[in-house]
């Protein structure tokens, strides 16, 4: 597959990858776009095969859930042809056993990149974080050279300025007659 091509199917699909309970997924919907089946048939195929799904690999959205991701994603009403029920989502894991169920040279095709999207998510998770932890600690840093750049100009303007007295002294030795 050329270079360009990849790229935009890595970049189509990590824009079909949504977050839900804390968790990355594809919808059903969009995962048989990807392998080149209609919706109804992977879900077909996934309902035979319950067994070779446990829960971390799929799960459906509650009305809730499917009622908040529709006005995010603008999908129709089912008064107009538009779904039912709430979608099957896919977890990374679970998106790979559909591919294996389905076997065909598509769905096996995709099931590589669509791995890929999702580790590729996960790296720039990590990269994310590292950087919020490096940004603390420089934060940290410069809060503390700001306390110490305050103390050191504190120390310098006493340098400048001169003593504050009420009183001149003279200068000089005073003569015991003078008291």
């Amino acid at each position: 597959m050329p270079e360009k091509s990849k790229d935009l199917t890595e970049h189509r699909i990590i824009s079909s990858i949504l977050i839900v309970r804390d968790t990355k997924v594809i919808l059903d919907s969009d995962l048989a776009k990807l392998y080149g089946v209609e919706t109804r048939r992977l879900n077909e195929q996934v309902r035979r095969n319950l067994s070779k799904f446990p829960d971390d690999f799929i799960f459906q959205l509650s009305k809730e859930e499917f009622e908040i991701l529709k006005s995010q994603i603008a999908t129709s009403s089912s008064s107009w042809g538009g779904r039912r029920k709430p979608p099957i989502v896919f977890t990374e894991y679970g998106a790979l056993q559909a591919a294996n169920l389905l076997s065909s040279e598509q769905a096996n095709r995709m099931s590589v990149f669509i791995i890929r999207a999702f580790i590729k998510l996960r790296e720039m998770a990590f990269t994310n974080e590292i950087l919020s932890r490096k940004f603390e600690q420089l934060e940290k840093q410069v809060t503390e050279h700001d306390e110490i750049l305050i103390k050191l100009v504190q120390e310098i303007r006493k340098l400048i300025d001169p003593p504050k007295t009420s009183a001149k002294k003279a200068i000089g030795f005073r003569s015991p007659d003078k008291k």
